[in-house]
């Protein structure tokens, strides 16, 4: 699997020309923690006052890159266009602290214009592919950006894997919240979502936006056969 990370719909990219990232030689490999970001409603904000909404965005970078940096983080040439944000880590406990950071400084940030920018986050842990010496591709980060699209603004939320190896390791007053068992887009095996949890965070968030939240008389997928019936029967009919 080589998928790139979905870019974020509508939203212009403001990243300033000079910016750099880490070289290759820093990025992390093996068994890593994803860290991804977005804007919530970035597109409504861009429409509302472009002007505003990139100074905004430009801020909104500053405090990504330093909670990153702060707590261990590096960062992949950019993967997503718009407002995505991308950090690894080598360790899980400093993705949670990374994320904890960024939400509590978003929260009290004074922005631009009186402009509220609130982003979603998700964490996931596992086996690290990279494509040449750039940036990464793969299950582990396909999963972390599925997790993160069904997320909302001011929200937290970790896979199981990333919930399993920082659960001892919280940062003080945190706390992991279980929100169940959610189908994500595009992938067979559901996840054990949960939430992170402090004082100084939003704490109530509508349903996820997961396949569960849609009904339908569907029965749950737990391959890649999606969608091939006719091959699958096609199959037993040969193999008897």
């Amino acid at each position: 699997m080589s998928e790139q990370i979905d870019a974020h719909p509508g939203s212009p990219s403001s990243r300033p020309a000079h910016e750099t990232f880490p070289s290759s030689s820093r990025l992390p490999s093996g068994v890593v923690t994803f860290l991804l970001s977005d804007v919530e409603g970035s597109t409504r904000l861009w429409e509302g006052d472009e002007g505003t909404m990139g100074a905004a965005i430009a801020r909104h970078y500053e405090l990504l890159d330093a909670a990153i940096t702060l707590h261990g983080g590096v960062r992949p040439v950019e993967q997503g266009g718009g407002d995505s944000v991308v950090g690894v880590f080598a360790q899980p406990s400093d993705a949670i602290a990374a994320a904890l950071h960024a939400q509590r400084t978003f929260a009290h940030e004074p922005w631009p214009g009186g402009q509220v920018l609130r982003i979603r986050i998700a964490l996931h842990t596992g086996e690290a592919q990279l494509r040449g010496n750039d940036y990464y591709v793969g299950r582990t980060v396909i999963r972390c950006a599925r997790l993160r699209a069904v997320a909302h603004g001011g929200q937290t939320v970790l896979s199981g894997a990333t919930r399993d190896l920082v659960a001892d390791r919280l940062p003080d007053d945190a706390d992991l919240r279980d929100l169940g068992s959610h189908r994500l887009k595009d992938l067979g095996a559901p996840e054990r979502v949960w939430q992170l949890c402090h004082p100084d965070l939003a704490d109530e968030f509508p349903p996820l936006r997961s396949l569960n939240a849609f009904a339908n008389n569907l029965p749950t997928q737990l391959t890649s056969f999606v969608g091939r019936d006719a091959e699958l029967a096609e199959l037993r009919t040969v193999l008897e």
